[in-house]
Order: structure tokens, then C-alpha cells, then sequence
């Protein structure tokens, strides 16, 4: 992240996508947006991105945008990943949506045997897509620039060998982890996991499914170096 242009990127009107930061043209539902449901006025400030890192800041005109600084691309931080297993409701977005704004990477919808929702076919693919746009709405509105990637689902027994299970019994060291995976409202099935796979703790309470997908999440980013690092290494330049 650029420190010193911080400031001004949170007080900007918003974040949009687009193809090229260097010359910033909106995409038809991201102009009216701004124009409608914004009400964005000439001389107002938005971001614009690739989500690849590239952004730039842009004045409003009656025109289209305009680019009033240099293109800049913020450092890459280590990658984390969220394994999350859909949950009933809307309580799964809303996660999604917070671990977005936390800058985990990837999110991986989990297919674990407890699942208490429908996960498959057209009702499968119609939930991928609603995680897809809610992540790309929540990268925006915190101004994250590397886009999140929100995978197809996977099998618990398809999970990578490196990958932590949050388990209530396990460690609280949380060291090296960059991976993690969140079940669902009904648990862990006891042989679901092999009895060797890396087990991690989320704290002394029992948490609700979605509370313990966004506190992996903050976890996985304070562990990459994202809050801490980071921006301390920028202040001090």
C-alpha cells in the first residue's frame, strides 16, 4: 500500500475496475453507478484499478475520468487462503465480504459432509457467483488493488496437504500458517480430517460459523504481515 497517498484514497468517492489505470474508462454498471447511485459531481476524486496491484487517482468529469496521478502498484503480500463451507442465509457473504476487506487472497468454497445448505448444480454455481460479486463490491469499498480470487469449490479430501484445520481443541500457534479451513454450522465429522493434518485454535469460545471464518481471516493477514510489516516498513521510508 502507498502510505503517503492513503488519506486521499479513502477520501475518494469510490473504487472501480478497470482495464487500464493509465487511461481509466468505466465499464457501463460501474458508470452509471457512479453517475446514479453515487450522484458523483465534476471535480470529485475516485480509484481506479486493474486489480493486479495498478491504480491510479481520477477526477470526475461530465467526459469520463480523468487521471490526476501517476499510475502506482502496491507491493504483492504474502498469499493466504480462506477454505470456507457455505452456510444458511446470507451468513456465508457476509463473510466472504469481511474476509475480503481483511486481504486474504483466495477464498476456497469448502464441501464438507455437515453442510446444512444445498451445494450443488445450478444452486452451486449461482452461490460461486454471488461470493465472486461480493468480494469484488467489498475489494472497492476497502480499496484493496489485487483482486480477490474466488475459486470453484473443492472436497475436504481434495484439500491441499498444507492446509490448517480450525478445530476447538486445536493449537494457538498460528505460526507459518497461510491456509486455513472453516466448517460448517454442524462441525468437523470425526474422520473427516486425517489424524496428522495441522489443527489451529480461534480463541477459548465457541464461535459461530461465519465469526470463526473472519477470525481465520484476520489471523491469516496479521500472520502475512499486512497490518503489521507492511505499513510499518512504508511509515518509516
Amino acid at each position: 500500500m502507498s502510505y503517503h497517498e492513503w488519506p486521499r484514497r479513502v477520501a475518494a468517492l469510490g473504487q472501480f475496475m478497470v482495464e487500464d489505470p493509465e487511461r481509466p474508462a468505466l465499464e457501463p454498471d460501474d458508470e452509471h453507478h457512479l453517475r446514479t447511485v453515487l450522484r458523483a459531481r465534476s471535480g470529485e476524486e475516485v480509484v481506479v484499478t486493474d486489480g493486479r496491484g495498478a491504480w491510479s487517482l481520477c477526477e470526475v468529469s461530465d467526459r469520463g475520468l480523468t487521471r490526476v496521478t501517476p499510475v502506482h502498484v502496491d507491493p504483492v503480500t504474502p498469499e493466504t487462503v480462506l477454505y470456507l463451507a457455505p452456510l444458511k442465509g446470507d451468513r456465508s457473504e457476509w463473510a466472504v465480504a469481511k474476509a475480503t476487506e481483511l486481504g486474504v487472497s483466495r477464498i476456497v468454497p469448502l464441501v464438507s459432509r455437515h453442510l446444512v445448505v444445498k451445494f450443488r448444480g445450478e444452486t452451486r454455481d449461482k452461490i460461486v457467483a454471488r461470493w465472486r460479486r461480493i468480494a469484488r463490491e467489498a475489494s472497492g469499498q476497502c480499496r484493496r488493488t489485487y483482486e480477490i480470487v474466488v475459486d470453484q469449490p473443492v472436497n475436504v479430501d481434495d484439500v491441499p496437504a498444507q492446509v490448517a484445520v480450525a478445530d476447538f481443541s486445536g493449537s494457538p500457534d498460528w505460526s507459518g500458517v497461510r491456509a486455513v479451513a472453516i466448517g460448517p454450522e454442524g462441525g468437523w465429522s470425526a474422520d473427516e480430517w486425517a489424524p496428522d493434518r495441522h489443527r489451529v485454535g480461534l480463541g477459548p469460545t465457541v464461535l459461530r460459523a461465519e465469526t470463526a471464518g473472519v477470525v481465520a481471516a484476520s489471523l491469516l493477514a496479521f500472520g502475512a504481515g499486512e497490518w503489521g510489516f507492511t505499513l510499518n516498513h512504508e511509515r518509516n521510508e
